[in-house]
């Protein structure tokens, strides 16, 4: 079952798309708009085989990048939280959190920034897991989790030893502490927090994977291709500010070198590229990777194009071109980053 474009669309114009300015502006986090996609069953993967399931859920995020690529990023690390529950060998834990998770009772984050960046061998394991009886036990910062707040729930990678484990926690455990972090170029209202786990007591129900380290190798592909649409919404936004000053100061931009058809051009080669590698079940991480870093570079070359056509409205402090200039560079610098999807294609590329 595709879509229902036109469900969709009213939720946006109606949850979404008043309060872009205050995300923007005031840091405000739009949960009730991703509760409301929970609600009106966009999450829910049953009947839906792997690849229905990844492309309906990526012109969600497209679709909702359009208007907001803040809300769309948070969109972005439920549907991450969604598959490491939909990929993990734990029954129990699926049982307990899945429905929750894909009906909008409860909303999830990714919590792997910074275990992304140790796979990549950027970055040390923040966190530390002791094993007792019936679990684990936590410690450590995380740095930066996005999407979060009260009744959220996000997974985390810990060092047990030589041994990585992945858990699912929630926010609501005493034993962590969140604090905001917020004055970012972009993304304000991504509700994004500082986690500290002061002896995390994790039940064995709700461990993801005692082997982490197999396990994001399987999730990473899926993780790094619900990002590209980000990118996706960001560009068509930039085409439609485009055009809608294509008659500005007598038609003067149009000698301009970057046109709304070149950028639609590259915007639909990459999605049908997106498309058919999907439809043919190889979602590879070489091949998303590469996907993924062409998009940021379309991406960026889309905002700043968008801002030379809306000339100076453009650079007013609020204005919607300025907004998504911001919002493209959040998207480079998104864990894959760009510097990291370099050295991680070119590093996949050689191993062939």
């Amino acid at each position: 079952m595709a879509v229902d474009a036109e469900v969709l669309q009213a939720l946006i114009d109606e949850k979404l798309k008043p309060l872009v300015k205050k995300i923007d502006e005031e840091a405000y986090y739009a949960e009730d708009f991703l509760y409301a996609l929970g609600k009106a069953g966009f999450f829910v993967s049953t009947q839906k085989d792997e690849q229905t399931t990844l492309l309906d859920e990526l012109t969600i995020v497209q679709e909702t990048a359009k208007v907001c690529m803040t809300t769309a990023f948070c969109l972005w690390c439920h549907l991450a939280a969604l598959t490491y529950i939909r990929k993990t060998d734990n029954e129990q834990l699926r049982a307990n959190i899945l429905t929750l998770l894909e009906s909008g009772d409860v909303l999830g984050a990714t919590g792997l920034s910074n275990p992304m960046k140790y796979y990549a061998g950027l970055e040390k394991i923040h966190l530390s897991a002791e094993r007792v009886e019936g679990g684990y036990v936590i410690n450590g910062v995380l740095p930066a989790v996005s999407n979060l707040g009260g009744n959220h729930w996000f997974g985390a990678i810990a060092l047990n030893g030589e041994q990585e484990v992945m858990v699912f926690v929630s926010t609501d455990n005493a034993d962590i502490t969140l604090k905001e972090k917020i004055h970012f170029l972009g993304v304000n209202g991504s509700a994004t927090y500082t986690c500290k786990f002061d002896n995390v007591f994790v039940a064995d129900d709700y461990v993801v994977t005692h082997e982490a380290s197999s396990f994001v190798d399987i999730i990473r592909p899926t993780f790094v291709l619900y990002q590209i649409p980000l990118g996706f919404g960001v560009v068509a936004s930039s085409v439609e500010g485009i055009e809608k000053v294509k008659a500005k100061q007598n038609g003067c931009n149009e000698y301009l070198q970057i046109q709304a058809e070149e950028l639609t051009g590259k915007l639909q080669h990459l999605q049908t590229t997106l498309k058919n590698l999907i439809q043919s079940g190889e979602v590879n991480l070489q091949a998303i990777c590469q996907i993924r870093l062409q998009a940021v570079y379309d991406t960026l070359a889309a905002v700043q194009a968008n801002m030379l056509h809306n000339g100076s409205a453009g650079y007013i402090a609020g204005s919607t071109p300025s907004r998504k200039l911001r919002e493209a560079y959040f998207f480079a610098n998104l864990t894959p980053t760009v510097r990291q999807l370099e050295k991680m294609t070119q590093i996949l590329k050689k191993a062939e």
